[in-house]
Formats: structure tokens, sequence, C-alpha cells
């Protein structure tokens, strides 16, 4: 048997990955390339699509036909795109604005203790997402768990309208993806060497600036990373914006959604898959260049 093993390393090394490059290719490559080819053929009216090269889908997102038969300016697939990166921001701000606190707060805690609060972080991941979403309607409906005791105060007269808003949207994102951005941040933190805080501290620096100028730039690849790991999955988002925002505030995996199993248009979907996949490429290009840049400089240090 050993007579068939290679013998170099770099035989060996590409023989135990093969498995990995088998699942990656057929899981991950060839649907991103039967979503690429997809997008550059016309539609069938009822569903699939016809073996006809063509940049239609491509042109929509952009233009559509007036009844003169002209390509006019269309803003209404822009401003989707727009509000889902919107969105998007907004929730990944909001998950750094609250997850960053809870992962320094773990960090400061006896070891002991540590594993145990970040069990409960991810307590959250161990329900399904759409009934964690539905729960947020009933938190924030009409006559909801937030209303219910305000009108019964007599603070408020009539209802909030809470639900289907972007603010709705991007609370039930910001809860939905807030654990990503806590576990990589608290990775960051728990190398910390917390005698530097203290070297600060002894050259008369105040707690904003210990914040500021040592503990925030010493964990900023874990800021990048849950920054990251937050506003992919949120641009993508689908659960979300069709429950809180009752399909009046479509973002991008709505709209995809909508056009596969709806307006049966398969090719525009393709082509809005691939922006997004876009999108997501080029930020991991960036983190990419920024932690090799990082890593370029320690050595140098």
């Amino acid at each position: 048997m050993s007579d068939w093993l290679p013998r170099s390393a770099a035989g060996r090394r590409w023989l135990g990955l093969a498995p990995s490059y088998f699942v990656i290719g057929i899981f991950m490559l060839v649907p991103m390339i039967i979503m690429g080819v997809f997008s550059f053929l016309e539609p069938n009216p009822y569903g699939g699509v016809k073996p006809v090269g063509s940049m239609a889908a491509y042109v929509k997102l952009f233009f559509e036909y007036d009844l003169e038969d002209q390509l006019v300016f269309n803003p209404g697939y822009i401003n989707i795109i727009f509000r889902s990166f919107q969105l998007s921001f907004g929730a990944t701000l909001l998950c750094l604005v609250f997850g960053f606190p809870v992962a320094y707060y773990i960090t400061l805690q006896p070891e002991n203790r540590r594993n145990f609060y970040i069990y409960l972080v991810t307590i959250p991941f161990w329900t399904n997402l759409l009934i964690r979403t539905f729960a947020w309607i009933i938190i924030l409906g009409r006559g909801g768990v937030i209303e219910t005791p305000l009108l019964a105060a007599g603070i408020i007269e009539d209802s909030l309208r809470m639900m289907y808003t972007d603010g709705a949207i991007a609370i039930g994102l910001t809860y939905s993806y807030l654990p990503l951005m806590v576990l990589p941040i608290y990775a960051s933190l728990e190398k910390l060497d917390f005698r530097l805080l203290e070297a600060a501290s002894d050259l008369y620096a105040n707690r904003l600036e210990v914040m500021t100028r040592v503990v925030i730039p010493l964990c900023k690849p874990g800021i990048i990373a849950g920054c990251i790991l937050v506003f992919i999955p949120c641009l993508g988002a689908f659960i979300a914006p069709n429950l809180l925002g009752g399909g009046k505030k479509l973002m991008l995996g709505s709209l995809v959604q909508f056009q596969f199993a709806s307006a049966r248009n398969w090719p525009f979907g393709a082509a809005l898959s691939m922006l997004l996949l876009s999108a997501v490429v080029i930020m991991l290009i960036f983190y990419a260049r920024a932690a090799k840049k990082r890593a370029a400089m320690e050595g140098d240090g």
C-alpha cells in the first residue's frame, strides 16, 4: 500500500487535502458556476432558463423598457441594494457597539467563569432562527410586549408602529448575528497581555486612552473578523426582512428569493446572487490584504 502513496511532501499534502478540495468543488464552486452561467441566459416564462445568451439580467439591474420600448434608468433595484448595504452596515455597527463591551467583560472574568459566559452567548444558536425572529414579532408588534405596558401606564396613546420598518429589520439582524461579533473579539482579547494596560496607566493614560490606544488596536483583527462575519450574512438575510419588514422593505436576500420562487426570473435572481457574491469577495480580498500587511509589519517589528 505504501507504494501507492506519493513520496514528496507536497504530494502527501495534496492527497490529505483532496477530500476537502472535492467537497468545496462540489458544494461551493459548482453551484457558483451554475449561477454565473444562468445569469447570462434568458428566463423561461414557466421557470428555469432558456439556452440563449443574454445580458438582460444585468441590464435589468439599472434599466427598464418604457412604453415606447426604450431603455430608461430604473432606480428601484438600486434602492433595494442601497437599503441592503445600509441596514447591513447599521446592524454591523450595532453588533460592534453591544458586542465589544460583552467580549471585554467576559475577558476580565476569572478563567473558570469565561467558558460559562461564552456558553450563554452561544445559547441563541440552539434555537431555530425562524422561531427567534417570530419572537421579535411578539415583542415589537401591535399590542406586544413593549406596547402593552406603555399603553396600560398611559405613556402612549396609540401604537408605536415599530413593525414593518427598517428599524425592526435592523433589530432582528442585530439580535440574530450578535454572537458572531462577540466570539472573534473575545478570541482576540483573550490573548491580550493586560500588563500593557497597567503600563499605560503608569504612563498617566486615562481609561479612554487605554481603551483607544492599547486595547482596540491590539484586538483590531478580532473586530475586523467580527464585522465581516456579521456584515456578510446580514447582506444576504432573508428571514428578518420578510417577517419584520413584512415584505415591504426588501433586501437582496428577499429579492433573490422572490425572483426564483414567484417571478420565475432565474437569470435575474442569479445576477443578483452574483452581485452579492462579488461584494463578499471584495470584502474578503481587502481583509486578506490588510491581514497580510499587518503580518508583514509584525514580522519586521
